[in-house]
């Protein structure tokens, strides 16, 4: 939402305040348009592999929603994790085999539909209580070879906003090489009379404008977002690696949540009253 409410003030601005002194349709030279746009997907194209690509392009309608990782969300997930650990704490490692070996049936994992939905982190939860139940890793392992395992997810979630950053640094050279093919096309006209030759000489440095704009006004927003966006969904890996090696460590559930609880950005994170209070009412449900 907010992007495109951007996105007209960035319009406002630049063609309002041209307006002002000067005609929009100088700025109307459709083929200037087509090239950039053409150049620009065939520099994306051509500079990413197939897999790249589908995962960008893919990543793209996201922008455009709002993020589901919200303070409702964390908490579901420390309520999940408390229940687990309590599980654990009061039946056995071996008490919790089922509901890692079929999340999908499990009773705890199927209160939390908002969590148990997302693939990406139910196997993340699972593996690594399922490394818990076989007790053949430490604590120590575990937490290097978690690193390991967010640190690969990081770079993968990364990728789009990279590539679009990539596309941004590309489209004003873009712009600039449009603006050279149309002083080329004026130079073939230099006996043309001033008045025609200025509106050509015009209509090329369109280009450079275009390239600009399009950069740094449209492209370069939408690298932001999908930065912002894999930082966002990054976290959650980071307060699930925290509680589960608080309580390999020998922390009792209620603290291990604690410490998951204190990872969390001051936007998204429950106070410590909060989180006691749902998990009191969330008891025996």
């Amino acid at each position: 939402m907010f992007l495109i409410v951007g996105y007209v003030i960035i319009l406002a601005s630049a063609l309002g305040t041209y307006a002002v002194h000067g005609s929009l349709a100088a700025l109307w030279v459709p083929l200037e348009y087509v090239a950039i746009v053409g150049l620009t997907a065939g520099g994306f194209v051509a500079s990413n592999d197939i897999s790249v690509i589908k995962t960008t392009v893919g990543a793209l309608p996201g922008i455009f929603k709002g993020s589901k990782f919200t303070k409702v969300l964390y908490v579901d997930l420390l309520a999940m994790l408390f229940e687990i650990l309590a599980k654990v704490r009061k039946e056995g490692l071996m008490s919790i085999e089922n509901d890692v070996e079929n999340p999908k049936d499990s009773p705890i994992f199927g209160k939390y539909p908002s969590l148990s939905s997302d693939h990406h982190v139910m196997e993340f939860i699972t593996d690594y209580l399922r490394m818990m139940v076989g007790g053949n890793l430490n604590a120590i392992e575990i937490e290097n070879l978690m690193d390991i395992e967010i640190e690969t997810h990081h770079h993968e979630v990364e990728t789009p906003g990279h590539v679009m950053s990539k596309v941004a640094d590309a489209v004003p050279a873009f712009g600039i090489v449009v603006a050279v093919m149309g002083v080329v096309n004026v130079m073939g006209s230099v006996g043309e009379p001033p008045a025609v030759l200025g509106k050509m000489i015009g209509g090329a440095l369109v280009g450079t404008f275009l390239g600009i704009l399009i950069a740094y006004g449209f492209v370069s927003p939408v690298a932001n977002l999908l930065e912002q966006k894999a930082q966002d969904g990054a976290k959650i890996y980071q307060v699930i690696k925290v509680v589960l090696l608080a309580s390999m460590s020998g922390y009792a559930p209620q603290v291990a949540v604690e410490f998951g609880r204190k990872t969390l950005v001051a936007a998204v994170r429950p106070t410590f009253r909060e989180l006691e209070e749902e998990l009191k009412n969330r008891k025996g449900k």
